[in-house]
């Protein structure tokens, strides 16, 4: 094996480090070419260390220039400096204070981690291990400091000078440089440091926190990008309100600052009170963006903050905890968007693009559990099964538990490890002792790759008036796990009247229309009794877990619940299940050179759903989309593509022609008049009139 080759990382071998690093100052004082940073750091031994380890601290990319400990020079010999690190050979115990000074050339950075160059503008990237480019540190999420920052740059060319926590001083130098003073009185990882320097303009309003605190918000942008920011502001506060609201989260600075970069590296970072944003996930005016646009907007920007405490204020202990922060950040904007917005369409998004991308991720040679067990480069961590799939799980949690006492479980969570750095395994024992629940065979959703298949029969006993639902589960093998144990997987559900399409009351959870079961064995069966007539159930409502699910059912059934279904998320699958089955039938009728024949079962259930002024415009919008000629492809052993073209273009022209009249109705209808809002009632006016147009042409 070559030495030199990068070596694998593995979960087990976790240690703590056996020094800490409470409180930092950086003087940074800007160079395009050299920029010179100097680090005042107090070291603390850990308790548990051994008095005579040396100092390792990580670092690469920059020049070193001293090392004082104490106020004293260190000379050469008291200290190695690779590539890689800079080890303290022998270090005072117990407490000491070390200076470092360094330079570091940012218009050199073409890794984009760190301190670089872009523009004329300094940016920084530090997760997951930026932060080492700019100085020597322990950069690892568990070592949380407390960061004073002072940046020192040229007024003409940076007149804004950012970083985190709260200004608390400013000046000018002799030779016409400026500095300015930031203070983070919340101790955090050194990847989510931030500085931002150039010439930029400010977009700023006010919020009033639930305890009536003002917190400044800022959002800065490129010369000339100023009209191109309310939206986001907006956003901003709502998505500030609703973690007050939902969650009684509140924010805990006294200024809170996105700066929006064109030619930023990544989508947008939720560094502590200085987001840093690629510009199209902020800057949006009427006649550039889209519905999307805004949508995507109001996500990101909510995502960002709501990891102020769910990764900031809370962080990971190590990288495998990863989705301890981004799995449940993503479950919070995910909530938060379907508060804002129509919420099935939103779930219905939301598991559109995880079967696109986590479950094709589960099913090929890289799947991986959400909590992998080693990694060689950190970046590759950073996936859909993480983040994705890492909020299905979280998902599942609060459908176990319900809304109150997932709340109270998460509070629980936050308040028991704010200000540390903490583990998947505290925010599930948190959720069990919220929920008085065993959480035991759900933790298997952490370590076990792979995208479970259930399968569910259904048997109705007339003369008992019972209803018996038989569940099995397993997951298929994935590399490096052959063997899997059955997980905890919680099934919303209903049942329906296959007469009337009416709830039928569940005698398992008191009559209500809807329950949660808990599968958790290989093969378990439910028995519903006081069952009066025929009825068929309605599983895994709101996609309640990130299964694949193989349903004895016939195409009544499926249009029964297409029609009728309560479920709305169940209702679209229902239509979509239907439209697939007859676009490959058709496939097959083309290859054996028939004419193209359809069934009137799809058709009756949009049909249904367009005389249904009631429903969501957004969400009937989603019923008259088809699946995609790539959706259908997955479902071929051999893909005739003008086969599939040409089957799915007969199915929509079907559609079109046996509801023309609604459909023409809904166009003129749906024409929105009044100037242009982002807003859900008229994207899901646009939405629907669209749709309707689509089909028609």
């Amino acid at each position: 094996m070559n030495d030199a080759a990068p070596q694998p990382i593995f979960a087990k071998d976790y240690i703590p480090h056996p020094y800490r690093i409470e409180r930092v100052r950086l003087d940074i004082a800007l160079d395009p070419a050299f920029t010179r940073v100097r680090a005042s750091m107090r070291v603390r031994r850990q308790a548990a260390a051994d008095a005579n380890l040396p100092l390792v601290l990580d670092g690469e990319a920059q020049q070193l220039l001293s090392v004082h400990i104490d106020g004293n020079l260190l000379p050469e010999d008291a200290y190695v400096c690779t590539e890689q690190s800079l080890t303290i050979v022998d270090p005072p115990s117990d407490l000491f204070e070390i200076e470092i000074e360094t330079g570091i050339d940012p218009s050199a950075n073409r890794a984009l981690e760190g301190l670089y160059l872009s523009n004329d503008m300094y940016c920084t990237q530090c997760e997951a291990e930026g932060f080492r480019r700019i100085t020597y540190f322990i950069d690892r999420p568990d070592n949380l400091a407390l960061f004073t920052t002072r940046i020192t740059g040229d007024r003409e060319s940076c007149p804004v000078l950012l970083s985190n926590g709260n200004l608390v001083a400013s000046g000018v130098l002799d030779d016409g440089r400026h500095w300015a003073e930031w203070s983070d009185p919340y101790p955090k990882p050194s990847y989510l440091f931030a500085l931002v320097a150039g010439d930029l303009a400010c977009v700023r309003d006010r919020f009033l926190t639930a305890s009536g605190r003002e917190v400044d918000l800022r959002i800065y942008v490129e010369q000339g990008m100023q009209d191109r920011c309310d939206y986001a502001m907006d956003a901003l506060k709502r998505a500030m309100r609703w973690d007050e609201t939902r969650f009684g989260l509140e924010y805990d600075l006294d200024i809170y600052m996105i700066v929006a970069v064109s030619h930023f590296n990544m989508g947008a970072m939720e560094n502590k009170g200085l987001n840093i944003f690629n510009a199209k996930y902020v800057l949006a005016r009427p006649d550039t963006a889209t519905d999307a646009d805004y949508e995507g907007i109001e996500r990101v920007i909510a995502h960002e903050y709501f990891h102020n405490w769910t990764g900031n204020r809370v962080t990971c202990r190590d990288w495998f905890q990863l989705s301890l922060k981004e799995g449940l950040t993503v479950f919070r904007d995910q909530e938060f968007s379907a508060d804002m917005r129509a919420a099935a369409v939103q779930r219905i998004n939301d598991v559109q693009m995880l079967r696109a991308r986590q479950f094709a991720e589960d099913a090929g040679p890289l799947a991986h559990p959400v909590q992998p067990d080693s990694y060689i480069e950190v970046n590759n961590f950073y996936t859909a099964t993480v983040y994705e799939k890492g909020a299905e799980i979280v998902r599942m949690i609060h459908s176990l538990l319900g809304e109150e006492k997932f709340a109270d479980g998460l509070r629980t969570y936050l308040s028991r490890h704010d200000g540390t750095a903490a583990t998947v395994e505290d925010f599930v024992a948190a959720m069990e002792q919220a929920g008085s629940i065993d959480l035991s065979r759900f933790r298997h959703w952490y370590h076990q790759a792979g995208t479970p298949h259930v399968t569910a029969a259904q048997a109705y006993d007339p003369e008992r008036q019972t209803l018996v639902l038989k569940l099995s589960q397993h997951t298929p093998p994935t590399p490096g796990q052959t063997e899997k144990p059955p997980m905890q997987i919680p099934v919303r559900m209903g049942l329906v009247d296959k007469q009337s399409g009416a709830p039928v009351p569940l005698s398992l959870f008191d009559g209500a229309a809807e329950g949660v079961l808990s599968l958790e064995e290989a093969s378990q069966t439910f028995e519903f009794s006081g069952v009066s007539r025929p009825a068929v159930a309605s599983l895994f409502r709101g996609f309640s877990a990130p299964v694949i699910l193989s349903e004895e059912e016939d195409g009544a059934v499926r249009a029964l619940r297409a029609e009728v279904d309560p479920d709305p998320f169940n209702r679209w699958q229902a239509v979509q299940q239907l439209a697939m089955q007859q676009i490959l039938d058709q496939i097959a009728r083309i290859q054996d050179g028939a004419t193209v024949a359809f069934d009137g079962q799809l058709i009756a259930a949009i049909g249904s759903a367009l005389k249904d002024r009631d429903s969501d415009k957004a969400f009937i919008a989603k019923l008259l989309a088809m699946p995609g000629e790539q959706e259908v492809a997955q479902h071929l052993s051999q893909v005739d593509a003008a086969a599939v073209h040409k089957a799915r273009y007969a199915l929509r022209r079907e559609i079109a022609t046996a509801l023309q009249g609604e459909l023409e109705a809904i166009y003129h209808d749906n024409r929105v008049t009044q100037s242009y809002r982002p807003d859900p009632q008229q994207a899901g006016q646009r939405a629907l009139r669209n749709g309707a147009l689509g089909l028609l042409a």
